[in-house]
């Protein structure tokens, strides 16, 4: 087999691994924990959706590719919980770790092309990384508001920590950071989130 075919293949294998790193949220209507891979695909088919919404015209590909790799990295770092502060901490330099690795099985060009994509998201300063990071986001928000904030109230999370978490929902889309903040207070309202 062609050396550049075994690379991407061998690759494209690794990453079924995301598929088994378990989220703090909740699939909708009460089920199981959602994978990395299920909130990938969620979004990225969200963001297509929905870029009418963005506050900037974005290139709608390159942000569902966003969308789509944004998380590879949690199969070595695993998935940090949005409002865990203790991995908060660690999580730059584990992702950083995770990038070099996962990225260099593929060819060389895809590597380069992967890792810069994987790091314009986390800038966040395109307006396709910042589309992008309004659909990481409000898909969660969305799940958990749709149990009723189950993950929310597990983890005693307060409105002011998921208005913080979502400042950068507003750089990628007013329309959709109004529908953020609906969300929150109807939840503040029954009970869900501590109004702190």
């Amino acid at each position: 087999m062609e050396e550049r075919l075994e690379k991407q293949l061998s690759f494209a294998l690794e990453i079924d691994k995301e598929k088994s790193i378990l989220r703090q949220t909740h699939l909708s209507g009460h089920g199981r924990r959602e994978n990395d891979a299920e909130h990938a695909w969620h979004m990225a088919i969200m963001a297509y959706l929905l870029r009418e919404y963005a506050n900037e015209s974005v290139d709608i590909t390159k942000v569902m590719i966003m969308c789509l790799i944004h998380d590879i990295v949690e199969i070595d770092a695993g998935d940090t919980y949005a409002y865990d502060e203790k991995m908060i901490e660690t999580q730059k330099q584990r992702e950083d770790s995770a990038k070099e690795r996962i990225f260099s099985l593929l060819p060389e060009d895809q590597c380069k092309e992967l890792t810069a994509l994987f790091d314009e998201f986390e800038a966040c300063e395109t307006a396709e990384a910042k589309f992008a990071h309004a659909m990481d986001n409000l898909q969660p928000i969305m799940l958990n508001n749709s149990n009723n904030g189950g993950d929310w109230k597990e983890h005693g999370v307060s409105a002011s920590k998921v208005y913080k978490r979502n400042e950068t929902t507003k750089l990628g889309s007013d329309t959709l950071y109004s529908v953020i903040e609906s969300i929150i207070q109807s939840n503040i309202q029954k009970g869900n989130l501590k109004d702190q």
